[in-house]
């Protein structure tokens, strides 16, 4: 089942495959649509469920159309999920497996097509597609949701997949500055493949199989800009931040109407210049109830103004241990802190004057939020890429600080709520950093920068084939 495609009349046709999972599909989608606005008409490959992320992108943009597939059963995955947003990061392997089964529905579609696809965009998750686009004869261009420091980390891993044993540390000798990774801060689905590999030998394969293909396609597409990255993108295109190029940021869909902001901006508006700590850790991680106490409890101590968004839990997450906020938190901390349960508009608060640093897990989209509000983040990395995202901005750019690690790690309350107190009140050269970073970014994104530049170019080698 697909959109009436206005595809069919003989103009060059891109098909476009984004993984359901937040941080990658919106990246995906805001690329998607600086190539409708230069011409290129589009299909997006989707499943039912997650249509509905589409809906401003398809209004805005009649040269999109969709291919919708039913989503395939897995055996590790509950009826009805979708996306990686209600599963969580687990989820990821099964949900790469399960899509890998619209193969044969995604050739049919293309080889009875009146204008089959002239090439094949996906994402970095969906590696299989690369022989997909084999079949097909087409080009297949990866799109790379993180950062390209990361993708230099995992190629190197893949690459050294069988000699790497679990829990020694990694030392990366062919990437920029050598660096060393505790076996417990390399990518989530690297170690859980390692772990698939006694189990499930041919899942493990194929994820490895997979992943190791993106090394093959015939361009690789990064959501980063060069003065953070350099280094690590080579001649790859870089075309971010995404979410800032120009038509893009009024597309993030799934958030509530603009202004339903429970207040928080005139909440900021009474608060002076660069004092407020925001802290949010993404849309799927969740904290242990020792976790949640242990930080309302230092930033209930650190004497700095917040802003905290909190996950509102089910019955069955309370039940496994995932925390709330105390009682009396809020009552305690009133006049300095506010707590937002549910979503909150987070690039608005970041891009407030008030706020001047972010408490966060370092997800790459949060990271390039960060960097072009020009705030520092304050880091607590705990799974996927976000150890390598950490190190990039605290070692590699001085536009952060460490203040905790890992994925079940308790701080000791009164370690943390020094660290946050020191942090919002010094930390000078890290701020200067993360301004110098966002000052950057936007150059990337004008007229003649290196994003846009490579955005352009990119459009125009799509429109050749």
């Amino acid at each position: 089942m697909s959109r009436s495609s206005g595809s069919s009349n003989g103009g060059v046709h891109i098909l476009v495959f984004p993984f359901p999972a937040q941080g990658h599909m919106l990246p995906l989608l805001d690329l998607t649509h600086q190539l409708s606005l230069r011409g290129l008409a589009i299909t997006i490959i989707i499943t039912p469920k997650n249509l509905p992320l589409l809906t401003s992108l398809l209004s805005s943009s009649p040269s999109i159309q969709t291919l919708i597939l039913p989503f395939p059963p897995h055996p590790s995955l509950p009826p009805g999920v979708e996306n990686v947003q209600h599963i969580g990061n687990h989820g990821n392997i099964p949900i790469m497996a399960a899509l890998s089964q619209l193969r044969d529905p995604i050739i049919r579609w293309c080889t009875s097509h009146p204008n089959p696809p002239s090439a094949l965009i996906s994402d970095t998750f969906l590696g299989w597609t690369h022989h997909v686009a084999d079949h097909l004869r087409i080009p297949r261009i990866v799109f790379h949701s993180c950062g390209a420091f990361v993708v230099a980390l995992f190629d190197h891993l893949w690459a050294n997949f069988d000699s790497l044993k679990p829990e020694v540390d990694v030392k990366f000798d062919d990437v920029p500055q050598q660096p060393t990774f505790p076996w417990d801060q390399l990518p989530s689905l690297f170690r859980r493949c390692k772990d698939l590999q006694c189990r499930d030998k041919t899942a493990a394969d194929f994820i490895m199989t997979s992943i190791a293909a993106n090394a093959l396609s015939w361009a690789a597409v990064y959501n980063s800009f060069r003065a953070l990255e350099g280094p690590f993108l080579g001649s790859h295109y870089s075309v971010g931040p995404l979410n800032l190029v120009n038509g893009s940021g009024q597309l993030r869909v799934g958030d509530p109407e603009p202004g339903s902001d429970d207040g928080v901006v005139s909440w900021l508006d009474g608060c002076g210049d660069g004092s407020v700590l925001y802290v949010c850790f993404g849309s799927q991680k969740l904290l242990t109830a020792a976790q949640t106490e242990a930080l309302a409890t230092g930033l209930e101590r650190s004497g700095v103004r917040f802003v905290w968004v909190v996950k509102a839990l089910s019955a069955q997450q309370v039940a496994d241990g995932f925390g709330s906020v105390p009682d009396g938190f809020e009552d305690r901390v009133s006049e300095r802190g506010l707590v937002i349960k549910g979503w909150a508009p987070q690039t608005v608060i970041l891009s407030h004057r008030a706020v001047g640093g972010f408490l966060s897990h370092c997800g790459w989209n949060s990271t390039l939020e960060a960097i072009t509000a020009g705030v520092m983040i304050l880091a607590w990395p705990m799974e996927a890429d976000q150890f390598a995202n950490a190190k990039l901005l605290v070692e590699y750019n001085n536009a952060a600080v460490l203040v905790c690690e890992g994925p079940d790690t308790v701080p000791d309350p009164a370690h943390l709520a020094h660290k946050l107190s020191d942090s919002m009140r010094g930390c000078a050269a890290q701020r200067s950093g993360a301004k110098d970073l966002k000052k950057q970014a936007l150059e990337a994104i004008q007229v003649g920068g290196s994003s846009i530049t490579d955005l352009d170019r990119l459009a125009q080698e799509l429109s050749q084939l």
